[in-house]
């Protein structure tokens, strides 16, 4: 039997949103990892701020400086990625002059190798090119469904991870059945609310495109049966490609895959402060770790 990755990778939201958070938590997680599982790492945080060109998946809400989301990073030697997934660029959007100052700043930022979620191949040949420094991972806004697509996705040499739709998480029989070189690129969508037989995923990701894109645009009208409750974790529990923490440690781990993606961009400090708990923290000390964070007088939970 292949000699598994032991350790799980966390890739976060918000690095840019929830900056007030994660600087409470990093230093927590760095020096009180007692509090915390010895089995899982931050893999990297990702976001963007808001108004952005290139954006995507959500419609940007992040107002922290971007020197300050580096700086915060580049102290704690985590992985910075800046989700520019929007699918539908054109070549004049290329030369977005803040976009391309980000991609500046976040390629030359200490020792940790940085990243970009992407989408457009456009956009993928114009970061190569002009900021080789970082790296890219294939997003879930593609909405890869089918199993062929994902694997030739997994097979581009541009990308060094590829997040699948979320109803791909529990295809054992062909996830297991690849290369271990393809089941390290894999990333998988944790913690996904969005209806399961949604037909308009795809639909719903363009229209954010179209938004940051400035075009006159209606809101995507979503067709969930549950979509007037919004976002709760304890729906997304339920969510048959939900992978929650024994799911990880005792499925995942045990074949191959280490790198899960936690959504949560636009949800609020309070409700990613339970993903860290849920994720990362020992039931035993996930009260020391709230009172930790909510002492913190200048961080606004809601």
């Amino acid at each position: 039997m292949a000699n598994h990755e032991t350790k799980a990778y966390y890739h976060l939201p918000g690095l840019f949103e929830f900056y007030e958070l994660y600087r409470a938590f990093l230093p927590l997680f760095r020096s009180r990892r007692e509090y915390f599982y010895d089995w899982c790492e931050i893999g990297s945080i990702y976001g963007a701020p808001a108004d952005c060109l290139w954006g995507g998946g959500r419609v940007g809400f992040g107002d922290e400086r971007p020197e300050d989301a580096a700086a915060l990073t580049r102290e704690y030697a985590v992985s910075a990625r800046l989700t520019f997934s929007n699918s539908l660029l054109r070549k004049e959007h290329l030369s977005d002059p803040k976009c391309n100052a980000l991609c500046a700043l976040f390629e030359k930022n200490g020792p940790v190798e940085n990243g970009v979620i992407i989408a457009s191949d456009l956009l993928l040949d114009h970061i190569r090119s002009a900021y080789p420094g970082l790296y890219f991972v294939s997003s879930t806004t593609k909405v890869l469904t089918d199993f062929r697509q994902f694997e030739q996705e997994l097979n581009r040499r541009e990308f060094r991870y590829v997040v699948p739709d979320f109803r791909l998480n529990k295809a054992f029989d062909r996830l297991n059945a690849l290369p271990d070189s393809r089941k390290r690129k894999v990333e998988f969508l944790c913690n996904e609310c969005c209806w399961y037989a949604c037909p308009d995923r795809k639909a719903c990701y363009e229209n954010v495109s179209r938004k940051n894109l400035g075009e006159d645009c209606a809101d995507h009208v979503c067709v969930s049966p549950d979509a007037a409750k919004g976002y709760r974790f304890s729906d997304a529990m339920r969510n048959p490609g939900f992978i929650g923490i024994e799911d990880i440690r005792k499925v995942y781990l045990p074949n191959g895959f280490s790198h899960f993606k936690i959504e949560g961009r636009s949800l609020g400090s309070a409700v990613i402060l339970e993903f860290l708990l849920y994720y990362m923290t020992k039931p035993e000390c996930q009260l020391k770790v709230r009172e930790e964070i909510y002492l913190d007088s200048t961080l606004d939970l809601f």
